[in-house]
Parts: C-alpha cells; structure tokens; sequence
C-alpha cells in the first residue's frame, strides 16, 4: 500500500509541473461550479477479519489491507468563496470481512466472514487553502523549475452527513453468498432477542484531498474519506450469541448455520444465555462500537466557465 501511494505521488508531483494557474486575484470567480469523479481502494473497520491479537477492534490498526476492494464516485462541488465549497457526492464501495485471515485463536474459530456493497450520498462542506504560483511569466525560456513555478493547487479538509445502504452477506459451504439480514443470525425477533436493523444508516464522512488544476478546467487529485457510522451492522454481527437451535426452528437450519459457524475449539465461546442458571450469553460482537469504512481516491475534475457578464474580475495591473 505504502508502495502505491508512494508512486502516486509522484505521479502527481510530475504532472503539477504543466499546471497552469488562475493568474488574476479573483478568476476562481469564473469556475464555481465542478463535476467529478473517482476511482479507488475501500477498506472496512468492524467486527470481523482484523489483526492477530486482542485490543485493535475498530482501531486504524487493525484494518486488513488484503480485503482491500474498489471505490467510486460521482460529485458536484460549488464554490462558495476561494477558501470553502460545499459539495455532494454519491458513492459506490464494497466492504469485506473475514475471520480466516487472522490467526488470533477467538476470531479464527469464530469463522465468520461478510461481504456487502455499500450506496452512499453525502453532503460536505470543504476548507480549502488554494495556492497560485506565478513566476517568469514573460521569460522567453520555459524550463522545468520555471512551470514548477506556474501552477495551481489546493489543499482541502472535509467534513459532511451522508446516508447510505448496505446488504451483508456470507458465504455458505458451497462458496455462494447468502443474505444475512433475513436469517435473524442474533435472535432477531425472537423472545429476547434484539430488533431487526435497518438497511439504511447515517455517516458522517471525513477526510482530506490534494488536487491540481490544469488550463483552470480540469483538475487532478487524491482523496482520503473515513466514515464514522451509526450501525454497528455493517457486518451482521454486533450482540450475542442467540440459541441457534431456536434460531433454526424459527427461521430455517441455514439460519442457525450462520448465527454459529464457529470451529468449536474453545468451549464455551458460543454459548448463548443459560436463563436458568443465570448465565449470561457469550459476546458475539461488540454493540457499543459502531462500524465504519474509508476509501482512498484518484479524482479528475471538470470546472464549469460561467458566462460572460455573470462575473466581474479584478485587473492584477
């Protein structure tokens, strides 16, 4: 990862070289109003999958790199003033989960694992800090440290509230992915059990990009979102561990296979309440942490002129 962020950057840093700027004060005036896109990597930070060890759950730490998946996006940005923006953005990610990718002894034999594709719009406002760069304008050569000098960037911090819809599913015996949400995997509905969760959840997205501009239409950046969510079932995991044989005469044995796929090499780790004995029912998930996803972006941006009249600029002379 750090390898591909690295040429990135690079990748960037060459092509800053040939941007071209907005020379007079105002000009930005011109181009308010952008549409743009995206394309890149989405990661996930829940119950599942993790590193090998106790006490990283929900911690940047512990994301797996290896159940990295692909990220889009659709936005429209409107210029507000040269150092805000307030923009609306729609995404499309996968998010995946997997317990067999780590060696910690109660996640492995807790076995469960989750795919689920997640449809996002969101609103943000953006803090920009824009840079133009001008120098040897009328100089008869034009060499690298000259355009170096002739470009325009912008640093942005973001913040927003977003909605969005996901579907957890896993994967059965057979390899072939099952909804979860219709199998009640914690008893839900059941005596006891918690209510059945919602498709839809809240998010607030947050982040930072870096864009470069060229002839002052086009622009080229990166983008890093964290979304900090308000579900904790992003995975279909999050209590305890339901009776899976009532889960089972409620609701199918495919039911009761997903609510306890576990390995069973540590007693007890899945045992649901013992009422009778006043035992409580092994934990499952972790309902006090919510889940959350990120993504990281290569962007390309289209500045939309307005029209003559509409903008009154500033002569720099």
């Amino acid at each position: 990862m750090f390898k591909r962020l690295l040429v990135i950057f690079c990748f960037l840093s060459i092509l800053s070289a040939q941007a071209q700027n907005f020379i007079r004060p105002n000009e930005w005036k011109k181009y308010r109003r952008e549409v743009y896109g995206g394309v890149g990597a989405a990661n996930f930070l829940g119950d599942l999958g993790g590193l090998n060890k106790i006490g990283t759950h929900y911690s940047p730490v512990d994301v797996e790199f290896t159940e990295t998946r692909t990220a889009f996006q659709l936005g429209y940005r409107y210029k507000l003033a040269k150092w805000f923006n307030l923009s609306t953005q729609f995404n499309y990610l996968i998010v995946r989960g997997d317990d067999k990718l780590t060696t910690e002894q109660f996640r492995n034999n807790r076995n469960m694992n989750f795919k689920s594709n997640i449809f996002e719009l969101a609103g943000r406002i953006e803090f920009v800090y824009m840079a133009n760069r001008v120098g040897h304008r009328y100089g008869i050569k034009r060499t690298l440290s000259r355009r170096m000098k002739n470009r325009s960037w912008d640093f942005t911090v973001f913040m927003g509230v977003g909605g969005f819809y996901y579907n957890p599913k896993s994967r059965d015996l057979q390899g072939n992915w099952i909804k979860l949400r219709p199998l009640h995997t914690e008893g839900q509905g059941l005596p006891d059990g918690p209510k059945q969760y919602s498709n839809y959840a809240l998010c607030i997205p947050m982040g930072i990009a870096y864009r470069i501009y060229f002839n002052r239409k086009v622009c080229v950046g990166i983008e890093g979102c964290f979304r900090k969510t308000f579900t904790d079932y992003i995975d279909d995991v999050s209590g305890v561990y339901y009776d899976k044989n009532a889960i089972g005469a409620a609701y199918g044995a495919q039911a009761a296979y997903f609510a306890d796929p576990s390995y069973g090499r540590n007693p007890h780790q899945t045992d649901p309440a013992d009422v009778k004995n006043n035992i409580p029912a092994q934990v499952r998930g972790f309902a006090n942490h919510k889940d959350s996803y990120m993504s990281i972006q290569l962007t390309v941006g289209y500045l939309i002129k307005q029209k003559r009249g509409k903008t009154r600029l500033r002569s720099k002379f």
